[in-house]
């Protein structure tokens, strides 16, 4: 049973029905906005509507006018309750709707704060516990990219959304989207619940990739996680990767790799440069190393992968070494050959000048 519904909200109501039974008049626009303004004022104080509702109903029968047994009298009177009805409905609604925009806003405001760190780390801790999340322990974030944008009011997210809250009902998990992409917020001891967003994300976007950022604690974890996230996304675009989740803890070496991008670039440089003397440029052959590196190593695997026959694919090899000096077939090479064509793909060699 809900909360007792003050008098104030009937105001001037059981007068309103006497004057439409003794005149047959309809209500004023004073009447219908005050009506409005007492609806408005119910909403915001909490009130259900359905109990306003049952409220003004009980009043209509215990302030039901004499004047109105007469059968023209009882329809005005039902029309002035109609009318009463509708306009307070109209104001709490109002009020309602207002309420959910704000609640709305809050919440992007949050979220945007959270995601790039901008605000005071105490302060984003305290709002957390209204969006049900507590900064002090450690969470990890998921994003999944799509072939489209997204928005939290789409049919992809809250089908996401809804399967997540089928599974793991009163866990503390925010889903939202950002820039587009759809973005989950779990507390970093329940990854089965960002494995799940991946695979109900990856399936909602129609094959698109998840990232999942390693957990971290407090108020700026979220952040750090959130990048992780990203630049998985950004390196497996530049890699050609194309596993429908990545983790980040998987991917640590390629920061390592390009943590110094001078020696990086000079490794390029002077492992790969030459092959733009080769007919057609650098790209070819520096495909075929990738999927040969790819491929373990294996003549013929790779020769599939490239549509090629093994004796092209063999002049291409023979070529590169021509060209390097280094032989991709010989493990004393192989290593510093590979670690370039890594280099190369992280710095989107040779499109960019280094």
């Amino acid at each position: 049973m809900g909360p007792e519904i003050p008098e104030r909200f009937l105001e001037g109501y059981a007068h309103i029905l006497s004057e439409v039974a003794r005149t047959g008049r309809r209500l004023t626009r004073e009447e219908l906005e005050a009506r409005r303004t007492l609806g408005r004022e119910a909403a915001e104080a909490g009130h259900q509507l359905r109990a306003l509702v049952h409220r003004h109903l009980t009043e209509t029968r215990a302030s039901w006018p004499a004047q109105a047994a007469e059968a023209g009298s009882a329809d005005a009177v039902l029309g002035a309750v109609e009318q009463a009805v509708d306009a307070f409905a109209e104001g709490f609604e109002r009020a309602q709707r207002l309420t959910v925009r704000r609640e709305e806003a809050a919440r992007r405001e949050f979220i945007d704060d959270l995601l790039y760190g901008r605000s005071d780390l105490g302060r984003l801790a305290e709002r957390a516990t209204r969006f049900g999340l507590r900064l002090s322990r450690a969470h990890a974030v998921a994003v999944a990219a799509g072939p489209e944008a997204y928005t939290e009011s789409d049919r992809v997210a809250r089908s996401v959304e809804a399967a997540l809250l089928a599974r793991f009902d009163g866990r503390k998990i925010l889903l939202t989207t950002k820039d587009g992409r759809l973005v989950c917020i779990a507390p970093g001891s329940q990854p089965d619940v960002l494995r799940y967003f991946a695979k109900q994300a990856h399936a909602a976007t129609d094959g698109g990739q998840v990232a999942v950022g390693r957990p971290h604690r407090g108020p700026g974890g979220v952040v750090h996680s959130y990048d992780e996230a990203l630049d998985a996304l950004d390196l497996a675009r530049r890699m050609s990767l194309d596993d429908p989740v990545l983790y980040a803890a998987d991917l640590l070496v390629y920061p390592v790799l390009t943590r110094d991008r001078q020696a990086m670039a000079d490794l390029v440089r002077s492992e790969l440069g030459p092959l733009r003397q080769a007919r057609g440029g650098a790209e070819p052959l520096l495909r075929t190393l990738s999927v040969y590196f790819d491929a373990g190593c294996v003549a013929a695997e790779t020769a599939r992968r490239l549509s090629l026959s093994v004796r092209a694919l063999t002049y291409r090899l023979e070529r590169i070494h021509q060209l390097t000096g280094s032989d991709p077939a010989d493990p004393a090479h192989r290593y510093t050959l590979q670690t370039a064509v890594i280099g190369a793909q992280l710095l989107d060699w040779p499109a960019n000048e280094l």
